[in-house]
């Protein structure tokens, strides 16, 4: 049967080095810029073979290649709020908003929450993917509910936050592996913003950097300054450094494990889940198993923060992954932790 022709918003091989920003070498068969959900019903309605990818940002991507399938790339606009009611303010923002942009527009309008998860690059449609977090707050924590376009079904779903089944840097879209198929497109996000705004400020980079400005009483506009902050000292800028931001997810260890590090290792910074598990993080593994600031061939671990991988220059998807699987060795054979990478390889 002979394929039917693409929407015009849909361009043929597409150089991808500038839409990702690891700035890896690689070229899709196919790209559509997705700024509406009628975009996404005119080619649920092709009877195509083409397998699919959902792109934000590009900071969550390693690319092994090429790419022979379809591209959607998530370009849909728009910031309201909602609605209020007497306990909170109601936000949504489409799929294709700058994430630190949202944050930093709910700020300026009063309107705090948000402000922990500042400077985190990425869309807000990738944000409840993998359920960002950072600081002591997670998207989960504040999201009210998305809607997503099933691309088999041509429909939009709308999935509260329960239905979204939130975990650790996990969500709905990657237990079923929908991050990975295109096969549901989150098209907005809608977050609850509680009135009753209570600051969070005990993880110790931030708490630092906020008594190091001498703000005892830090409102939201400053914890955000804060945690920009302390991600700029921490972070290279992936236009000058091209990186992924954190490659690895702090492991999640049993109690048993965790708690033998922690006797080990008295300095290892840990948190205790509400389940019992222990959060490790990352970074102080990799750097105590020799690996910050060290490369392997035209890739390294940042020198400033050992979570950041980075492409020192003409690396592809391969040397990516062969400094994954080295570092993961060292930390596996130190403390009997696996790590995970956060970014998809395509």
């Amino acid at each position: 049967m002979r394929a039917q022709p693409l929407p015009d918003f849909v361009t043929a091989d597409v150089d991808l080095a500038g839409r990702t920003t690891l700035a890896l070498p690689g070229r899709a068969a196919y790209l559509a810029e997705i700024s509406s959900c009628r975009q996404l019903a005119q080619l649920a309605n092709l009877q195509q073979s083409r397998r699919r990818f959902v792109l934000g940002g590009g900071s969550n991507v390693v690319l092994s290649g090429d790419f022979d399938g379809l591209l959607l790339r998530m370009a849909i606009a728009g910031r309201e709020l909602l609605g209020e009611d007497a306990d909170a303010w109601y936000v949504r923002a489409g799929a294709g908003e700058s994430w630190h942009q949202l944050v930093l527009w709910t700020l300026a309008r009063g309107w705090p929450g948000l402000e922990n998860l500042a400077l985190i690059p990425g869309t807000v449609g990738a944000a409840p993917i993998q359920n960002i977090g950072a600081y002591g707050l997670e998207l989960a924590d504040r999201c009210q509910s998305l809607e997503a376009f099933d691309m088999a079904r041509g429909r939009l779903l709308h999935l509260d936050r329960a239905a979204c089944r939130f975990g650790y840097r996990d969500s709905v879209f990657k237990q079923h592996g929908w991050h990975l198929d295109g096969s549901h497109v989150v098209t907005s996000v809608t977050f609850r913003l509680s009135k009753d705004w209570r600051p969070l400020t005990g993880y110790a980079d931030l708490a630092a950097e906020l008594d190091r400005r001498r703000l005892a009483r830090p409102d939201a506009r400053q914890i955000a300054d804060a945690v920009i902050a302390v991600r700029n000292r921490k972070l290279p800028d992936p236009a000058t450094v091209p990186n992924a931001g954190s490659f690895f997810q702090n492991p999640l260890v049993s109690a048993e494990l965790g708690g033998r590090l922690r006797r080990d290792f008295p300095e290892l910074p840990c948190h205790v889940q509400p389940d019992g598990r222990i959060k490790i993080a990352a970074g102080w593994l990799i750097e105590q198993a020799g690996w910050k600031g060290r490369d392997l061939g035209r890739v390294g671990m940042y020198e400033k923060q050992a979570l950041v991988l980075v492409n020192r220059g003409g690396a592809l998807g391969t040397d990516v992954m062969a400094l994954a699987r080295a570092v993961q060795d060292a930390v596996r054979q130190r403390f009997a932790v696996e790590l995970s990478p956060e970014p998809v390889l395509l």
